[in-house]
């Protein structure tokens, strides 16, 4: 499995994305994702095949790295990169969410997906370039602000990692809450 390492460099291929976009604690990704390859394959299993199972493997097998990060401020709560209800209607699941529950039971914390919702239905990403992204991505997720959510350290979770667009614009909608910070974690990163 190509495994990234990222969790061990604090300056990683992931951090750099987001560099002069928003204020994150951490980002890493577990796995390079190539045309073709085995992790491709997983993801696209996991993502349309319905095999679930896949997102809790990666997220059992991906959270003892985790576990080494320390970030100034503990990880609260996870929360996944949301799909909108009409996509979810449509696929029956958010590929997200067994990652997402492996990742917070190993790490002891908690799971939220109704925090972050996404606003607007939108075509899949995958096939769009950077500006394709960009141009499609602004003001579609919003937050449900509560009390309990301010001042926490919430843990962003996707699959694939390829320009950031999504994760930045789920990111901003997040910042909205007030003394939230953001790390962001993905099975996957694409190689550029």
């Amino acid at each position: 499995m190509p495994l990234t390492q990222y969790h061990l460099d604090p300056n990683n291929e992931a951090v750099k994305k987001f560099y002069g976009k928003i204020e994150i604690d951490h980002a890493s990704a577990f796995l390079y994702f190539n045309k073709k390859g085995i992790v491709q394959e997983l993801i696209h299993n996991l993502k349309y095949k319905g095999y679930e199972e896949i997102g809790t493997l990666l997220g059992n097998w991906y959270v003892e790295d985790l576990k080494s990060i320390k970030p100034e401020t503990p990880f609260d709560v996870i929360i996944p990169v949301p799909l909108h209800q009409k996509k979810l209607k449509e696929r029956g699941y958010n590929q997200i969410t067994t990652f997402g529950n492996a990742l917070a039971k190993g790490l002891n914390i908690g799971y939220n997906d109704a925090i972050l919702f996404r606003k607007k239905y939108s075509k899949t990403q995958s096939k769009k370039n950077l500006l394709g992204r960009l141009e499609g991505i602004e003001n579609v997720f919003d937050v449900h602000i509560s009390k309990e959510n301010h001042h926490r350290h919430f843990l962003l979770v996707d699959d694939v990692l390829t320009t950031g667009a999504t994760l930045e614009a789920c990111s901003r909608a997040l910042l909205k809450i007030p003394g939230a910070k953001i790390s962001i974690v993905c099975m996957a990163m694409a190689n550029s």
